[in-house]
């Protein structure tokens, strides 16, 4: 009774919601299918709370939960509609000198790590240049992935879980796994 409560209350001052919460996010963040439900309203309240209000961490430009990390919230270019990867605990955006493309439809598991810079192997304390990142639409990392520097996955690519992918596979339609990553099934050309 109470949640169905709470979804009428949203849904009845939403343009009053969508205008308070313009003065935190971007605007083209706070439209697509989660706020369509309640779901948006309560990752963006949530993360004024513990990123604007306490400053538990850095606030965004759109709504993140407090456990994923983002170096730079201007660097990563994604849908509106996958807000809900910035949902998932335990996720790592690295982009300090480099870009991170999502395409449409991708899904990121916890845990799971995008990282554009590398360390320079004789300074530890140094940065060596950034390679951007791009994953292609309708694109599923699993939990404790993680996707290393200049990697480009095409469009309906499965990273299974614990799978660290070193290199492109930009041809898409494929299952990677293992440690580097490499092909293990070619998926159906319908997906």
């Amino acid at each position: 009774m109470m949640k169905k409560a709470l979804k009428f209350l949203i849904f009845q001052i939403r343009p009053l919601l969508i205008f308070l919460f313009s003065f935190f996010f971007k605007r083209e963040y706070l439209t697509g299918r989660h706020f369509d439900t309640h779901f948006g309203y309560i990752w963006a309240i949530k993360a004024i709370y513990q990123r604007s209000i306490l400053r538990l961490a850095r606030p965004l430009p759109f709504p993140v939960c407090l456990t994923c990390s983002i170096s730079r919230g201007d660097r990563i270019f994604f849908h509106a509609d996958d807000l809900n990867n910035f949902q998932s605990p335990g996720t790592y955006f690295q982009n300090f000198s480099a870009d991170i493309y999502l395409g449409r439809g991708v899904y990121i598991g916890p845990n799971s790590g995008i990282i554009t810079d590398n360390h320079d192997v004789h300074n530890l304390d140094n940065h060596v240049g950034g390679a951007d990142v791009r994953i292609g639409d309708r694109c599923w990392l699993g939990m404790n992935t993680v996707v290393l520097p200049g990697v480009v996955l095409g469009d309906a690519t499965i990273v299974a879980a614990g799978a660290v992918v070193t290199k492109s596979f930009p041809d898409g339609g494929v299952v990677l796994g293992g440690a580097p990553a490499k092909i293990i099934k070619y998926l159906d050309s319908n997906i």
